[in-house]
């Protein structure tokens, strides 16, 4: 979970995450995610990498193009580690709050 928290670590990567998040299974084309972000090649690749790696991101070849998309699997395990995790105490202070 360290790796896939720390892979999110940087804002270019959020909006990477959130675009793919946002295309949905259809995914988008790497050179179209670059122009999109407004990325050099080589950062582009570099926090793509980082994103693979830690399994956020799935690449796939489709004819000529790779096309990123979303693990949503892995997107949604680090949602729920944090509110199972980060957020375990909120229940019990806001009821020792209410009373």
């Amino acid at each position: 979970m360290a790796e896939r928290l720390a892979s999110l670590g940087a804002p270019i990567r959020l909006r990477i995450i959130r675009t793919l998040v946002r295309a949905g299974d259809d995914g988008v084309p790497v050179g179209e995610l670059q122009r999109k972000l407004g990325l050099a090649a080589s950062t582009h690749a570099h926090h793509l990498a980082a994103m693979v790696k830690a399994g956020l991101v799935l690449q796939e070849r489709r004819g000529r193009e790779v096309i990123c998309t979303a693990a949503f699997d892995a997107v949604r395990s680090v949602g729920a580690y944090l509110i199972e995790h980060c957020c375990a105490d909120t229940a019990t202070e806001n009821r020792s709050e209410a009373a």
